[in-house]
């Protein structure tokens, strides 16, 4: 299939120089590269810039409201689970209003693949602070700095037992396509963290790893299977060691040809490593200016096997019908208590 038959006849709306641009380009690819019918695809958003997606694919779609995407596209999945379901969402629209429906549709683990847009600010509300917004950061509803903590998408999914979790960068097309393929392949809830630049309100919010210049010092691509080594010239590699002050597993960096370098296991069951490796470079987006002493994991960070809620629900309901009794609606209440 070809990336044209996704796209849709609607003019795109995002601003231009918006991050957005760049996600839907590579969903367009992804899709066709996965091969998937228009027809068995279903987009799913809340309200936000990047919830406009549906308007731009060529598939089914429902911009329902504010915070509700997650909740709506497991309706969809759960009574239709012959589709392949999609939902975008932004930090605002995913993590504030809709953080409830988020962490559950994680937990539960249903069969959806969600692609949560990070500007770290409220776009189309024109540029207030976001969830995901550093502590410290100056926007037209905090003028002297917030002082809230930020989230970190990533914690939320892990703490939510979370299957299936990868990061990408918009102007990383490539990357952004592989890890939507791969979210596409899990059966369960798959969460795509894509680091978007919002021109208008928050412009440059991750030019410390999206100027291509200090993107390979100070961010890293992890693949299954493969060693874990970053840097313009791949010098530096990931290891583990025990901090001895505290006795808990840390990451550091070392040469690139040193035994310890790790090699990336994305279907390891326990989070522990994958915790690590979800955190690391996070200082800036915890506080304005903090210094990154790590790299920013990019790519599939956990990949792993667990039964779908979608499935376990189809499965219960065909069960009871089988053992039932009443096959109509009318057998079904002439089972239940009665009286004259």
């Amino acid at each position: 299939m070809e990336a044209s038959q996704f796209k849709s006849d609607q003019y795109v709306r995002f601003c231009p120089g918006c991050g957005d641009h760049a996600i839907c380009m590579a969903l367009q690819k992804a899709m066709a590269q996965i091969g998937i019918p228009t027809h068995q695809v279903a987009v799913i958003s809340g309200i936000g810039c990047s919830s406009r997606m549906p308007h731009y694919l060529n598939t089914y779609g429902f911009n329902t409201i504010h915070g509700r995407g997650g909740a709506i596209a497991t309706g969809v999945k759960t009574s239709h689970p012959e589709l392949t379901v999609w939902q975008m969402s932004g930090d605002g629209d995913c993590l504030a209003i809709g953080g409830n429906h988020f962490i559950h549709e994680i937990r539960r683990n249903v069969d959806l693949n969600i692609c949560l847009f990070n500007n770290r600010i409220y776009g189309l509300t024109k540029g207030q602070y976001s969830p995901t917004s550093p502590k410290g950061f100056v926007s037209k509803s905090s003028p002297f700095g917030t002082v809230e903590r930020p989230f970190i998408p990533a914690e939320l999914v892990l703490g939510a037992r979370g299957t299936f979790f990868a990061r990408t960068l918009d102007v990383d097309v490539p990357t952004t396509v592989d890890c939507l393929v791969a979210a596409q392949q899990h059966k369960g809830a798959s969460v795509v963290e894509c680091l978007v630049n919002c021109v208008i309100f928050n412009n440059g919010t991750h030019s410390w790893i999206a100027d291509r210049e200090q993107r390979e010092e100070h961010s890293i691509i992890l693949r299954h299977g493969e060693k874990m080594i970053f840097g313009k010239n791949k010098d530096k590699g990931l290891a583990v060691e025990i901090d001895p002050q505290t006795f808990v597993p840390r990451l550091i960096v070392v040469p690139a040809d040193d035994e310890r370098v790790l090699v990336h296991d994305a279907h390891q069951q326990d989070p522990t490593l994958h915790r690590l490796l979800a955190l690391m470079g996070q200082e800036r987006n915890l506080e304005v200016n903090a210094p990154s002493l790590l790299p920013i994991a990019l790519g599939v960070i956990r990949d792993v096997e667990a039964e779908t809620y979608d499935q376990a629900v189809n499965e219960q309901i065909q069960k009871v019908r089988a053992s039932s009794q009443a096959h109509t609606f009318d057998e079904l209440t002439a089972t239940l208590d009665q009286w004259s």
